[in-house]
């Protein structure tokens, strides 16, 4: 690893002050942004303050909070919003413990006295598994968000196509389908929203996505998410069977569709 280029900082805790002193300062010299602490409660407030470390480095046998109770509230304040990866540190390398200690969220550990080159690797592995994890949790948001949007887009012309159908106060005939266009439409094309019914009719009509796009005002990708939802409710396999039961042509697969 190249120096000065760690974007997340460690968090070296343990109850031995030199040996947060000679870790902290090796860690540095290779690259690494580091947090000393030489207590459980110290390093619970520095990693409830300072969002941008990742990495956990602690001895197990501390007075007090030992690592593994330290791992499992920084665990709890992490909560879903915050990923991190944990090393172990230990004088006593008792297997019931090392077993326990993985079990609490503990990614790797090293017996002291510690290889500072092994651990440096260690450090390394462990950067590139939690940039993997905060990738996917950024993803996951991301999902959300879109989700969110989509609905709120689906919302937002229910609401625009009810304003354009309810009746002007002069009886014009205004936006929306006409009386024969709804005698034509199978019933399972019912549970669509109006905006999915709009982009089904559209498409029944052999317009292409950006076609569709320009004339109801909205971008491709909103069409192609239309028409997933339509081909799923109305349980078609491709826009060419949802075409052929919407076209005057289309009377024998629309009878099917209506049974289904």
């Amino acid at each position: 690893m190249n120096k000065l280029t760690s974007v997340v900082k460690v968090l070296v805790v343990d109850d031995q002050p030199l040996i947060v002193e000679e870790l902290n300062e090796f860690l540095e010299s290779s690259g690494y942004r580091c947090v000393p602490c030489e207590t459980s409660q110290q390093a619970i407030e520095c990693f409830t303050e300072d969002a941008d470390i990742g990495l956990v480095l602690c001895d197990l046998h501390m007075p007090g909070m030992d690592g593994i109770q330290l791992v499992k509230e920084l665990q709890r304040i992490a909560g879903k919003e915050r990923v991190f990866e944990a090393i172990m540190l230990t004088g006593r390398a008792d297997k019931q413990d090392v077993i326990k200690a993985l079990r609490a969220g503990f990614a790797d550990y090293y017996q002291k006295p510690i290889d500072l080159d092994e651990l440096l690797q260690g450090l390394h592995r462990q950067m590139v598994a939690l940039q993997e994890r905060q990738k996917g949790l950024q993803l996951g948001h991301l999902n959300q968000k879109l989700q969110y949007l989509s609905e709120s887009i689906d919302d937002l012309y229910q609401d625009l196509d009810k304003v354009r159908r309810s009746p002007s106060p002069r009886g014009s005939s205004g936006a929306g389908l006409s009386e024969a266009d709804r005698l034509e439409i199978p019933s399972i094309f019912n549970q669509l929203s109006p905006r999915q019914l709009d982009v089904a009719r559209l498409v029944g009509k052999g317009q292409t996505n950006y076609q569709i796009a320009c004339e109801l005002g909205i971008t491709e990708n909103t069409v192609k998410l239309y028409v997933s939802q339509v081909l799923r409710l109305t349980h078609m396999h491709n826009r060419t069977q949802l075409a052929l039961a919407l076209s005057p042509s289309g009377s024998g697969l629309r009878q099917r569709v209506t049974a289904h």
